[in-house]
Order: structure tokens, then C-alpha cells, then sequence
């Protein structure tokens, strides 16, 4: 009797093994994704995610449970929102820009994040090829891109000698100096003088920014990347055309609202390029053995329906370089 019993449990074990196996192995990945601006405002970040994990095979709602956490603006926000997603035991946190990857690594030293559009990564690793620690992801290089952005705008408009610079300290103060070291390195190739104009707190001024930049008799502005420019893109946009300003902004939102000139990293490769870290991650992969990688892909937009409000002209050489035309 007792060798049957024992031949009777040894058939069950053999039975429900592989069902214990396939129920591990079926086990549906929950994700978090923390953003410090609006859902309208990331929507096409989103979709560009999910288009990347769809190339994965992974499908919301299917296989892959994804987590959203928005802070519409309010950045004080982000630190509970975080910890939201770490009780919630995600697999790992997707995050866009610096406030968010800050508030996330602050929360968790244990959870995976994979980090977008971070422009000074430096702070979240110890380096581009071995982050060491639970932060990986995607770099949108910004210091480097405020200077190209000058360039750009001196090519635009030649005759430009002086340029107003909005600036976001919330980039953090390694961004900024970063940004503008870079930036008075090409105005002094191209002779052009700058006007820093800092913007501060989630309300910032930025009436008496333009004000500054008018009274200043700038020729030109230079919108530099920040979470107070994101998320106000509108009322910057339209400052700019109320100054009658020529301005380059940081990112192609602000020319879809009818900015007059953006260059960038495409938002949505980097988006959708962050999915493969999502992918790496799940299948294993440790944050610290997945090097930080670098835009592979940059966005001039020009706006020809606001240059023709302002009464400027486009050079036909910027007209090839651009990635799009907005007429």
C-alpha cells in the first residue's frame, strides 16, 4: 500500500510540475511608466512605446500590463507617484526626463528604471558604458543640442548678432552649466552675444523673460529643454509670436503648436527604441550591464506658416536639412 501511495504522489508531483511551470512561465510583466507632464502631452511618447514593444511581441492589455503615473506639471508630485509604482511591485519603471528619473531612483534602489530623455545622465550613472547601479536607458545628449541649435538659428537668420536664452534650472545645475558652456562655446565662433534668462518654479515668469529679451533688443531666442518650458510650450509659443521673436525651441511639440523652428533627437525613436531595454530587462537583463545609449536620430522642423506671419524668410539650405515642414 505504501509503494502505491508513494506511486500515486510521485504521478501527481509529475502532473502538476509542469503546471506550476506554465503558470510561472505565463506570468503576465507589469510595468510602470512616470511622467512629469500631462497624458495629452505624452501621448505620442506613449504610442511610440508601444509601437516598440509591440516589435518586442509584447501587447497592453495582452501579455504586458502597463502602469501610467502623470504629473501634469506638478513635479512635487512625482516622489508619491513613484512610490506608488514601487508599491504596486512593478517589474521595472519607465521614466522621461530628469525629475521623474530622479524621483523613481529615489524611491527604488531594487526596481529596474529605464530612463528617456535625460540630457545629463551623469547623475543617475556612473557611466554611459557601465551605469552600475538599477538606472539605465536613453540619453538626449542636451548640452551638445543647444549648441547645434545656435548654429542652426545663425543660419537662419545671419544678421542675428544678439540671442536670448530661456533657461530651466530644474534640468539640474550640472544640465544647465553643461548647456550653456556648450552654447558660449558656438555663439563666439559665430559672434553672437547671449542673454542667460532663467526661468524658476513650476509658474515661472515668463512674461517678464520675454519682457527682458524685448527691452534687451535680442534678435533671436533660444528655447532650451526643461520641464517649465515643456510644460508650458503653449504660452511660450505664443509669447514668442506676440515678440515677433524668431525663436528654436527644444523639441518638435512646440513647432506643432506653432513654434517657427525645432531641432531635436527624435522623441519617438528614443521612445520607441526604450522598449528594447523593457524587453532585455524582462528577459533578465541587470540595468548595470546594459550600457546607456546616445540619439541615433535628430528632427529639424520648420514652421513656414509662422515664418510668413513674422515676415521671415527660410534659407533653401535649411529647407533640405529639414526633417519636416510645417506650411
Amino acid at each position: 500500500m505504501r509503494l502505491i501511495g508513494l506511486a500515486v504522489v510521485l504521478a501527481v508531483s509529475l502532473v502538476l510540475a509542469p503546471l506550476a511551470e506554465a503558470q510561472q512561465a505565463g506570468k503576465v510583466p507589469r510595468i510602470g511608466v512616470l511622467l512629469g507632464s500631462s497624458q495629452s502631452a505624452h501621448s505620442t511618447h506613449v504610442e511610440a512605446l508601444r509601437q516598440g514593444l509591440r516589435e518586442h511581441s509584447y501587447v497592453e492589455g495582452r501579455n504586458i500590463t502597463i502602469e501610467y503615473r502623470y504629473a501634469d506639471g506638478n513635479l512635487d508630485r512625482l516622489a508619491k507617484l513613484a512610490a506608488d509604482l514601487v508599491g504596486l511591485n512593478v517589474d521595472l519603471i519607465v521614466t522621461s526626463g530628469t525629475p521623474p528619473t530622479r524621483a523613481a531612483q529615489q524611491a527604488t534602489g531594487r526596481i529596474p528604471i529605464v530612463m528617456t530623455l535625460v540630457g545629463d545622465p551623469g547623475r543617475f550613472v556612473a557611466s554611459l558604458a557601465k551605469p552600475v547601479g538599477n538606472v539605465t536607458g536613453l540619453t538626449q545628449l542636451s548640452a551638445e543640442l543647444d549648441a547645434k541649435r545656435l548654429e542652426l538659428l545663425k543660419e537662419a537668420f545671419p544678421k542675428v548678432s544678439r540671442v536670448a536664452v530661456l533657461v530651466d534650472p530644474a534640468r539640474s545645475a550640472q544640465g544647465v552649466v553643461g548647456a550653456l558652456q556648450s552654447t558660449r562655446v558656438a555663439a563666439d565662433a559665430l559672434g553672437v552675444k547671449l542673454l542667460p534668462l532663467e526661468l524658476r518654479g513650476p509658474n515661472p515668469d515668463l512674461e517678464g523673460a520675454f519682457r527682458t529679451a524685448t527691452s534687451e533688443r535680442v534678435g533671436a531666442l533660444l528655447v532650451t529643454p526643461g520641464p517649465a518650458t515643456e510644460l508650458h510650450r503653449k504660452r511660450v509659443v505664443d509669447l514668442a509670436a506676440k515678440s515677433r521673436l524668431p525663436t528654436m525651441y527644444g523639441s518638435s511639440e512646440f513647432c506643432d503648436l506653432g513654434g517657427l523652428m525645432c531641432y531635436a533627437p527624435s522623441y519617438h525613436d528614443l521612445f520607441r527604441r526604450a522598449a528594447t531595454y523593457v524587453d532585455k530587462i524582462l528577459k533578465g537583463a541587470k540595468p548595470a550591464d546594459l550600457p546607456v545609449e546616445q540619439p541615433t536620430k535628430f528632427d529639424l522642423v520648420l514652421n513656414l506658416k509662422t515664418a510668413k506671419a513674422l515676415g521671415l524668410t527660410i534659407p533653401q539650405t535649411l529647407l533640405l536639412q529639414a526633417s519636416q515642414v510645417i506650411e
